[in-house]
C-alpha cells in the first residue's frame, strides 16, 4: 500500500458542501466551507460558493446566503444565475422581499440573464411579504421577457389581480 495522501482539492470540498446541502446540514456546509479557507483551497464562483449559498437556502440562512455573494463580489468572481437565484431563493424562504427585489436588480445591472426560478423566488419572496403589486409586476416583467412562470405563481398572480381590482386590498 502507498503512503501517498490525496490533497484537499475545490471538488472535494464543494462535494462535501454539496451533500451537506442534500442533507440539510446548513451549518457544516458552512464549517466546510471555512475549512477551504483556512486550508487555502481556491474557492470558485461555480462550485464552491453556489453549493454553500444553496446549503443557506435549504437552511432559510438567507442573511448567511448574501453574505456568501457578497464574498463573491469582493473576491472578484463573477456571479452567474444559480448563485443570484440561490440567494433569492434565499430571501424567499427568509421571509425577505426587499433583499430578494435587490437581486434580482443586481442580475440586471450585472447583466446576467434572469430564468424562471429567480423570478418565481422574486414572486414567492413578495407574496410571503405581503407585497402582491410586486409580485403582479415581477409576473408581468416575466411574461415581457418571454419566460414563463410556473402555475402556482400563474394563479397566485390572477388571484390578487381579482382582489386588487374588487378593492379588497392587499392579500397575501
Amino acid at each position: 500500500m502507498s503512503d501517498t495522501q490525496v490533497e484537499p482539492s475545490v471538488i472535494s470540498y464543494s462535494g462535501g458542501i454539496s451533500a451537506c446541502e442534500k442533507c440539510g446540514q446548513w451549518q457544516w456546509a458552512l464549517v466546510l466551507f471555512g475549512e477551504m479557507r483556512r486550508a487555502k483551497v481556491e474557492l470558485n464562483a461555480i462550485f464552491s460558493y453556489n453549493a454553500g449559498i444553496s446549503a443557506c437556502e435549504k437552511g432559510r440562512r438567507w442573511q448567511q446566503a448574501l453574505s456568501l455573494l457578497s464574498e463573491m463580489r469582493d473576491a472578484g468572481l463573477e456571479l452567474d444565475v444559480v448563485g443570484y437565484s440561490g440567494g433569492i431563493s434565499a430571501c424567499e424562504k427568509g421571509g425577505q422581499w426587499r433583499p430578494a427585489l435587490l437581486l434580482l436588480g443586481d442580475m440586471r445591472e450585472a447583466r446576467v440573464e434572469h430564468d424562471v426560478i429567480s423570478c418565481n423566488a422574486g414572486i414567492s419572496a413578495c407574496r410571503e411579504g405581503g407585497q402582491w403589486q410586486q409580485a403582479l409586476f415581477l409576473l408581468s416583467v416575466m411574461w415581457a421577457w418571454k419566460l414563463e412562470p410556473n402555475v402556482v405563481i400563474t394563479t397566485l398572480g390572477s388571484a390578487h389581480a381579482r382582489r386588487a381590482s374588487s378593492g379588497s386590498g392587499p392579500c397575501r
